[in-house]
């Protein structure tokens, strides 16, 4: 074939190619707008200069130490300014990013920090007797940098870490950063949950945390100077890229410490807060505290939601309150949310309960995501779209991830058919919009019929006694398994297992009603996604 003509001559070159990375967010926010807030936390005000002076200060002191390109920083620290400095202060050196799971144990935290081959090691003072376990099951011995932060006044422990304030001083401000050789290098690595073995490392490169983190912005028309809370771990997928969406918009972080309804409800009124994100668990947590601690708002409050769909009246009395709920979804496979709820305007003249149900999909692309779809895993061809037929979701495009790090068996799993494989099972509306309906390992097979644990939820949630569910398979001598439900009720509400057991009967059919109803705390990942893991052991218990 002939090389097109607009290719003869015309080669790519420094003045017309330069790989695509989030990190110039910052360097353009510092030059353009120096003297606005960057950063708030506690009584701190950090300007976008400070910001982009200090990560560059990170850089060159852990250059320094001899980290460069290719090389693991590992990070266990709250939503702090020093969490911010890492995400750009880390791949500056051309160093890779290990955000560790606060919540995770000591012996999961070794397997990470040996897989990932840390060299560094960044740890909040809170967390500093979590990583000294940690390291004495790890096999490598990286330099350990502690973080001081003044919002967290708990006791100190002894150790021989070098202080994170006094590391950075040997930086240099003006540091002549490293782009990436390439935009596929990559920026990060996270852990997946591990709830089925060991965690496998997700790989994300700079051009997708640069797509994504625009993407963030444009989807849920995030408006320049925007105010973000930060509820989300910011160690959950990067934050969902938003450490990096925040300079490019060159919006102000509010960081906490702690996902409390008072702090919470403080800042969204002190701070002028636009935007958060967070689990439903988060929405609740804010909608059940005291009066005394709520405060009013003069503006409609963005508010970004993944996991399970919130239920109508949870949505509701967000309404009331002031939030807008845009339900989110995607995986640490697509650098956090990659799928919108797009709303249409028309859908707000709606009742109530259809209105509920249309925020219970999962949505359309983002514009970064070139493609979306549901299909048979074993033929690979697209479901029909009529909101019934299940197959298993699948992505393509530049926000998936490189792969699973030191995994090949895993990547080309993953990959399989030239599709990154979710593992979510769901549904295709005509309209195009995806719904969930369980996870591959979730569907619960009962006398040869497959029941989805999501379908039996949706209809307890209806229940105004039911403030969180979660529905597992219990083992049974005769059908196999049946549901289990496990229920957390709403404040003020009783109920039993006959009441929901009837309720469930009017709902669907009578093999999908659970066999078993437990009321109790429902188990949760620092995240705010329910444990099924967990439940699904409970639930063997009690056969």
């Amino acid at each position: 074939m002939e090389p097109s003509p607009y290719n003869v001559g015309l080669d790519r070159n420094p003045a017309n190619h330069q790989p695509l990375t989030p990190l110039t967010f910052l360097d353009r926010a510092a030059s353009v707008f120096p003297d606005h807030t960057a950063i708030v936390h506690g009584a701190l005000r950090r300007s976008y200069a400070a910001f982009y002076a200090r990560s560059r200060q990170l850089a060159s002191a852990l250059a320094g130490t001899g980290i460069g390109r290719g090389d693991t920083v590992s990070a266990l620290l709250a939503n702090t300014p020093a969490m911010l400095e890492c995400h750009y202060g880390v791949p500056m050196c051309g160093a890779v990013l290990h955000s560790i799971n606060t919540r995770l144990d000591a012996a999961i935290i070794a397997f990470q920090l040996d897989h990932a081959m840390a060299k560094v090691v960044i740890v909040d003072r809170e967390f500093m007797p979590l990583m000294q376990e940690a390291l004495e099951l790890a096999t490598v011995s990286p330099l350990v940098i502690e973080y001081d932060d003044p919002e967290f006044t708990g006791p100190a422990t002894e150790s021989d870490a070098q202080d994170y304030e006094a590391f950075l001083t040997a930086g240099d401000p003006d540091f002549a950063w490293l782009m990436p050789l390439d935009e596929w290098d990559a920026i990060s690595i996270n852990y997946t949950s591990g709830t089925t073995g060991d965690p496998k490392g997700v790989v994300s490169h700079h051009r997708g945390a640069y797509l994504l983190a625009q993407g963030n912005a444009l989807t849920t028309s995030m408006q320049k100077h925007a105010v973000y809370l930060w509820t989300l771990p910011m160690f959950h997928c990067n934050g969902w890229c938003f450490p990096w969406t925040m300079s490019a918009i060159i919006g102000t972080h509010v960081c906490l410490r702690q996902v409390r309804a008072e702090p919470i409800w403080n800042a969204l009124a002190d701070e002028a807060v636009t935007h958060l994100c967070g689990a439903p668990i988060v929405m609740s947590l804010m909608i059940s505290a005291p009066d005394a601690v709520k405060r009013d708002l003069d503006r409609t409050v963005q508010f970004f939601t993944a996991a399970a769909p919130p239920p109508e009246t949870l949505l509701a009395d967000m309404k009331t309150a002031g939030f807008d709920v845009t339900h989110l979804y995607g995986l640490t496979e697509t650098y956090g949310p990659s799928v919108v709820n797009d709303w249409h305007d028309d859908w707000s003249d709606l009742p109530p309960a259809r209105q509920a149900t249309l925020k219970s999909r999962q949505g359309v692309r983002y514009l970064a995501l070139e493609q979306l779809d549901v299909l048979d895993p074993e033929t690979m061809v697209p479901v029909p779209r009529d909101g019934k037929t299940m197959g298993e979701v699948m992505f393509r495009g530049n926000v998936v991830m490189k792969g699973y790090f030191r995994n090949p068996t895993a990547t080309q799993d993953a990959f399989e058919g030239g599709w990154f494989h979710s593992g979510d099972l769901g549904v295709i509306h005509p309209d195009g919009y995806i719904q969930l309906k369980d996870r591959s390992k979730d569907v619960i097979i009962s006398g040869g019929e497959n029941i989805s644990s999501i379908e039996v939820e949706e209809a307890l949630y209806r229940h105004p006694a039911v403030a969180v569910v979660a529905v597992v398979a219990m083992p049974h001598e005769k059908w196999g398994e049946t549901p289990c439900a496990f229920v957390e009720l709403a404040a003020g509400h009783e109920a039993d297992a006959e009441m929901l057991r009837l309720w469930c009967r009017d709902q669907m059919a009578p093999y999908k009603v659970p066999g078993r109803f437990v009321f109790m705390p429902v188990p949760r990942t620092s995240t705010g996604k329910i444990q099924k893991f967990v439940l699904r052991e409970h639930a063997k218990g009690l056969c």
